[in-house]
Formats: structure tokens, sequence, C-alpha cells
């Protein structure tokens, strides 16, 4: 029997056309959001924010500044996936009840905090830290609602600074990927062929 989880990865499609007149509740956005924040982040800081643009002229906002994409209004909702750029400071906040629970001394957790201190530091690390963080949340994301059986259309074209300043984000947050769930409509591509692993996989 196929584990359900490996068939999901491997018939995933990136859907580009959606159930207009289908819609996601507040509480299966945040369900979606939930599980989505069960992805790996550095040092546990979960430096992501995710926007649900849900509403109509919210959406229609959203598909301006992506290059006119009509999944961005046909979806039930387009998220926004941004990395907020890491701040060492959140350290104790993020682990205080992991150590409060034994998990972990709280000697490491300030181990923690100055290690990020000092890799942070660098503004390009920095940045890299919020988009890897972002795009580890936007994965999840995308698998959580396959899960759930809904059809899922990552977009990497869009006017990244134009939706900071439309969906008024502060300096530290980078909008990463719009990602557009919702149900699939007919006319939607098979999973495109993948490179065979030869050319992908190197074992040393």
């Amino acid at each position: 029997m196929t584990n359900p989880t490996l068939a999901l990865i491997e018939k995933r499609v990136s859907a580009n056309r959606f159930d207009a007149a289908h819609a996601l509740s507040e509480t299966e956005i945040a369900e979606l959001v939930g599980l989505a924040t069960r992805a790996p982040s550095a040092y546990n800081l979960q430096n992501w924010r995710f926007i649900a643009a849900r509403m109509p002229e919210a959406k229609m906002r959203l598909r301006r500044l992506a290059h006119d994409q009509p999944k961005v209004t046909e979806a039930a909702v387009t998220f926004i996936v941004c990395g907020l750029l890491p701040d060492h400071a959140d350290i104790p906040t993020r682990l205080r009840s992991f150590t409060e629970e034994g998990f972990m001394p709280a000697s490491m957790a300030s181990g923690w905090e100055e290690g990020a201190r000092a890799q942070y530091a660098d503004k390009r690390v920095a940045r890299d830290e919020a988009v890897r963080s972002a795009t580890f949340g936007a994965a999840t994301l995308i698998h959580a609602a396959e899960a759930k059986g809904f059809a899922t259309g990552p977009i990497g074209g869009f006017d990244a600074e134009g939706v900071a300043r439309a969906f008024g984000l502060e300096p530290h947050a980078i909008p990463v990927l719009l990602v557009a769930v919702g149900r699939a409509a007919p006319g939607n591509w098979p999973q495109k062929p993948r490179r065979p692993l030869h050319e992908v996989l190197h074992i040393s």
C-alpha cells in the first residue's frame, strides 16, 4: 500500500485554474497556517508571516502586483508568505516553554541567542535566512493544503516591493512567495516531467 504522504508528493501539480465560486472559511485558513508553521526554522525563530488575501478587493490588489495572473483572484485564498529578518532577541521567547519543560538547558538557549546575534549581524546572511524560512513555510503550506484536498499554485512572479507597500508590511518583512489555494477547476495540466535523478543527484 502506497504511503499517502509519498503519493501526495508524487501527484502534486501547480494549478493555474481554480473554481472561483469556492471559498475557504477563516477556520480552514487558520488550520492551514497552523500546519505550515510546523516547518523548520533556524534557532526555532519561526520568522515567517502568512497574509491571507481572501476578500475580492485584497485579491484584486494582489493580482495587479502579480502580472495580472488570474489564479490570484480565482483561488479561494492567495497567501503572501513573508520571511522576517531574524532577531536574536526573539529566541528566549521562542524557547521559553521548551527550557521550562526541561528539554533544553537554559544555558544552551542563551548560547543559541548569542550565536544568532553573531550570525545575523551580516545583513546578507539575515536576508537569506528570512527567505529560507519563508520557503520552508510555503512548501509546508502547499503540502498541508494538498493533504486537505485543495489545489495549490505557487507564484514567484510578482512585485515584492509593491506588495510590501500595498499590504503595509514592516521593513523587516520580505514577501517571498505567493501561494494560491482553492478547489481546482477543469483544465489544469498534469505534473510536468521531472529531470532524471542522475542529473540532479550526486552521492559522495
